[in-house]
C-alpha cells in the first residue's frame, strides 16, 4: 500500500545564507495535502488500522491532526469523526468537513475533546487515531529526515521544530538515529503560555498545564507524551521559548521569503533563525522542520 503522505521539497534559504553566512535548510511540510507533517504519521496509523479491519476511524485534535484524518479517512474510504475544542478556530472545522468527516465539538481544550473521542470510539467500536502519542505516528514522522537525506542533505550541526504534544520531536528523532544523527541537536521551540515540554523538562517530571493561553493552538496540548521526556535522558535537546509576537512575526519574514503562509506553530521554530537567537551562533547547517498548520490567510502588513 502506497504512503498516503507527499514527498515535500527541500529548500535552502538564500536570504538566511546572505544575512547569517550559515545554510538555513526547510523541510516545507506544510506541501502535505492536509497542510501539515501530520499526514505522515496520522497517515501510517489510518493504513494499519485499516489493514486490522477497521470500519470507522474516530480522532481529537486541536485542529491540523484532525485534518489530516479527515483526509485519510476519504482517501481510504472510511468514514470519521473528529473531535475538537469550542478554541480551535472555524477553520479548521471547514477543513475538515471538506473531506467529508463528521466534526464534534467537545471541550475547552484538547485534553477535553481527546477524552471524548475515546468515549465515543469506544461505544462505537471505531478506531481511534490520536494526535501525537503512538509509536506508529512517530515512525510515520521519521520518514521526513530519511527524506531529507535523500534529497542530499548532509547531516546538519542542528534541527529546529515546533514542539505541541511531542508527536513531531519524537519522530524527528527516531528518524534522527535511524540515520547516525544522535550527536546533532534537537532545538524544540514552544510558545509562552504552551510549553508543557519547557516546563516539565525543567520540573524533571510530565508538567500538566492548567489552562493554554497562547494564540498557538496547535501547539495547545497540556502535557506531551512521555515518549518525548524518556528521549530527554539519551538525547541533546535545547529548550526554547518564545512570544506568540515572535512567532508571527517569523510567519511574516518567512512569507516576505518563501511566498508561503504559515500559521503560528511554524512560526515559532522559524523566529530563532530569522532572528538569529543565540542558540543558533556556533551553528553553520541547520534543519528547520516547517510544520505546516492550515489556520492561515492572506494578509497585508
Amino acid at each position: 500500500m502506497l504512503p498516503l503522505h507527499s514527498q515535500t521539497p527541500l529548500i535552502e534559504s538564500q536570504y538566511l545564507k546572505n544575512k547569517l553566512s550559515k545554510h538555513i535548510y526547510f523541510k516545507l511540510e506544510c506541501m502535505q495535502p492536509p497542510g501539515s507533517f501530520k499526514l505522515r504519521g496520522i497517515g501510517a496509523l489510518c493504513q494499519e488500522e485499516l489493514q486490522r479491519g477497521a470500519k470507522t476511524f474516530v480522532a481529537s485534535s486541536g485542529g491540523n491532526a484532525g485534518v489530516a484524518v479527515a483526509y485519510c479517512g476519504m482517501k481510504l474510504g472510511i468514514p470519521t469523526t473528529v473531535f475538537i475544542p469550542n478554541t480551535s478556530n472555524p477553520i479548521y472545522l471547514d477543513a475538515i468537513k471538506s473531506y467529508g468527516a463528521q466534526v464534534i465539538v467537545a471541550g475547552e481544550v484538547w485534553d477535553e475533546a481527546h477524552q471524548a473521542a475515546l468515549a465515543f470510539a469506544k461505544q462505537h467500536q471505531a478506531a481511534y487515531i490520536p494526535p501525537f502519542d503512538h509509536p506508529s505516528l512517530w515512525q510515520g514522522h521519521a520518514s521526513m529526515i530519511t527524506e531529507a537525506i535523500q534529497q542530499g542533505l548532509a547531516k546538519p550541526d542542528a534541527v529546529i521544530l515546533s514542539v505541541g504534544g511531542g508527536g513531531l520531536a519524537c519522530g524527528v528523532l527516531e528518524g534522527m538515529h535511524r540515520h547516525g544523527w544522535g550527536d546533532v541537536p534537537l532545538i524544540a521551540v514552544e510558545t509562552k503560555g504552551a510549553d508543557a515540554f519547557a516546563q516539565s523538562v525543567n520540573a524533571q517530571r510530565l508538567v500538566t498545564l492548567e489552562t493554554i493561553t497562547s494564540k498557538a493552538t496547535s501547539l495547545g496540548a497540556k502535557r506531551i507524551t512521555q515518549q518525548l521526556m524518556d528521549w530527554v535522558k539519551i538525547h541533546k535537546i535545547e529548550n526554547i521559548v518564545v512570544t506568540d509576537e515572535q512567532a508571527e512575526q517569523a510567519c511574516f519574514n518567512f512569507a516576505d521569503e518563501q511566498r508561503i503562509l504559515v500559521e503560528l506553530s511554524s512560526g515559532a521554530s522559524l523566529s530563532l533563525v530569522y532572528n538569529e537567537h543565540p542558540i543558533i551562533r556556533n551553528a553553520e547547517s541547520i534543519l528547520v522542520i516547517v510544520c505546516g498548520g492550515i489556520n492561515t490567510s492572506y494578509f497585508n502588513k
